[in-house]
């Protein structure tokens, strides 16, 4: 089925905080529209409005027809306990749901059970529980079940969880894999799916490069509409057709036509456009305002001048000096006339930017950290033999499939874990400064600010919070749990870490997860002006094209090859 999705006059946010309001959006089969924005400017909220899972503000989002199947995925797994990964994708793709209505319309034309509401199994209005036919409601509710892809999911399943490389049993419980496994799984919910419109959130985190080229080919093959929300800008690139931006700072919002690199090149003409429009205004007012000042200096100047210089019975130079003085208050008041109709220009606003550097510590030793022929066992997987050493001031990017042993790599470089054979060893004077992927830094139950000033005990309360607001966490955000903030606010907290230690050994892993595509340009920035060692574990192909790198290890099933 093709189906349109309509917001009109959309208005979003939280409590009494609206983050976006008047936004107008039409995603028509075969848009793909990706959403940009800063952290906390509503990219997420807005997903939630057009999915239905939020009520707006104000405004409204329709569909056409009303019964088109919409399909959103969260940014988080969302993987809940006791939940089978069979259950999970049955939840995902929506055939849980459309299974559940077609029982219980079955069991209403059986007269097994009541109607339970006034609106039909397609989900459009009826007069009625009584106006609506049995028959009806269950064509409806089969034409959904078989239109979600109910019918063969079970076969579908497993042929789907092997391509992407999952050899796991569909009873497996989601809550027992890895990070890595469930991304795939989330990525198979979605390419089992059969939805008439798409809402991505997030959809890239997680993914390893061959998953990327798996979710682009999706998109790009779809023929209904999407919406998404990435921080991948070459999935960006390669997939939107269209950009609507959230300007926080503007409290705005704007749809551009074309691609995401054509929004960059738009966007930055128009800021500059409307930059030059305040300034050619300011330096006219200013002209203005200097001429008028000037007028009335010499206006009072030439009345003093002749109230000294005219003898009271020089009526005739009386005269003259009075004329004088009124030909300059007219020129005065005929420039204030010109001020007050100039048609006022407001100032842009400058765009909130991360803007920081990488604390760095003195120089370590020359070696930092070494593993010979080291082997590392983690129930079934094994890592290694490998032999690495990494230098002083080098710069290596590691890439690889998810669960090829990356992270288990990083942690045996860093002295985490013992190996089961072979030898590890961590360099003399190594400080080590690390964003993770679960950024555990900075989890639990206790106040961001508290947990942070542990981390940091260098730092005075004061000097804390006033680095947590240079990278947008203000008071709001500082006397709340960490586990409570989003997942993009932790890593900026993260990022404030590694500004206020001192480091020498910098270990990154995916750390553009979550970050909005602003801070990402800022981290590169901040990469290439460090100076110390760097690991560097990114999916993110502009961040691997912008960021030097001295050497490059690739890890699969385990091993680890230079190139």
């Amino acid at each position: 089925m093709t189906a349109t999705l309509v917001a009109k006059g959309l208005a979003g946010g939280y409590a009494h905080r609206t983050l976006f309001d008047s936004l107008d959006l039409t995603v028509a089969p075969g848009d793909v529209v990706g959403v940009v924005g800063v952290n906390g400017s509503g990219k997420s909220t807005l997903l939630r409005l057009l999915a239905g899972r939020l009520a707006p503000q104000a405004g409204s989002v329709g569909l056409s027809p009303a019964d088109a199947f919409v399909g959103w995925l969260p940014q988080e797994p969302d993987r809940r306990p006791g939940e089978s990964i069979a259950d999970y994708i049955g939840r995902r793709t929506g055939c849980a749901e459309a299974s559940r209505e077609l029982d219980a319309a079955a069991a209403l034309l059986a007269g097994e059970a009541p109607v339970d509401d006034g609106t039909g199994g397609d989900g459009a209005a009826g007069g009625g529980p009584d106006d609506r036919d049995p028959g009806d409601v269950y064509s409806a509710a089969l034409d959904r079940w078989l239109a979600s892809g109910a019918a063969d999911l079970d076969e579908r399943m497993p042929a789907q969880l092997a391509d992407l490389g999952l050899s796991l049993a569909a009873d497996a419980a989601m809550t027992s894999l890895s990070g890595g496994q469930a991304a795939r799984v989330g990525l198979a919910a979605l390419l089992l799916s059969r939805f008439d419109v798409v809402l991505l959130d997030e959809p890239t985190n997680d993914l390893d490069l061959d998953g990327l080229e798996r979710l682009e080919a999706f998109v790009q093959g779809l023929r209904g509409g999407v919406v998404l929300v990435s921080h991948d800008r070459e999935f960006l690139a390669r997939c939107v057709t269209r950009v609507l931006e959230l300007d926080l700072a503007q409290g705005a919002n704007r749809v551009f036509g074309g691609g995401y690199d054509s929004y960059l090149e738009e966007r930055e003409t128009d800021r500059r456009h409307k930059r030059e429009h305040y300034e050619e205004f300011a330096e006219k007012k200013a002209d203005l305002v200097g001429r008028a000042r000037v007028q009335r200096e010499w206006s009072s100047q030439g009345v003093r001048n002749a109230m000294k210089k005219s003898p009271d019975n020089d009526k005739i130079r009386r005269k003259a000096s009075a004329e004088s003085s009124e030909k300059q208050a007219q020129k005065v008041r005929q420039m204030e006339s010109r001020i007050k109709r100039l048609d006022e220009v407001e100032e842009p606003r400058k765009e909130w930017q991360l803007d920081f550097t990488i604390g760095e510590a003195p120089r370590s030793g020359a070696v930092v950290a070494t593993l010979n022929e080291a082997v590392f066992r983690r129930g079934g997987f094994t890592l290694g033999p490998v032999s690495l050493q990494v230098n002083a001031g080098e710069r290596i990017g590691i890439t690889g499939p998810n669960g090829a042993g990356k992270t288990t790599l990083l942690g045996a470089l860093l002295g985490r874990s013992a190996p089961d054979s072979g030898t590890a060893s961590l360099g003399a004077s190594v400080r080590i400064g690390e964003i993770d992927q679960a950024r555990s830094l900075l989890l639990g139950s206790r106040p961001l600010a508290e947990g942070f000033e542990e981390l940091v005990p260098d730092l005075s309360t004061a000097e804390v919070r006033t680095l947590l607001a240079k990278f947008g966490l203000k008071a709001d955000h500082v006397t709340r749990p960490v586990g409570e903030l989003s997942p993009g606010e932790r890593t900026r907290a993260a990022l404030a870490l590694l500004q206020a230690r001192g480091i020498n050994l910098l270990v990154l892993d995916e750390p553009t997860n979550h970050l909005d595509l602003a801070a990402i340009e800022q981290l590169e920035q901040a990469l290439e002006s460090y100076e110390g060692t760097l690991l560097l574990v990114t999916h993110d192909r502009r961040m691997l094209a912008t960021v030097h790198t001295d050497r490059h290890w690739k890890v699969v099933a385990g091993t680890v090859t230079e190139s």
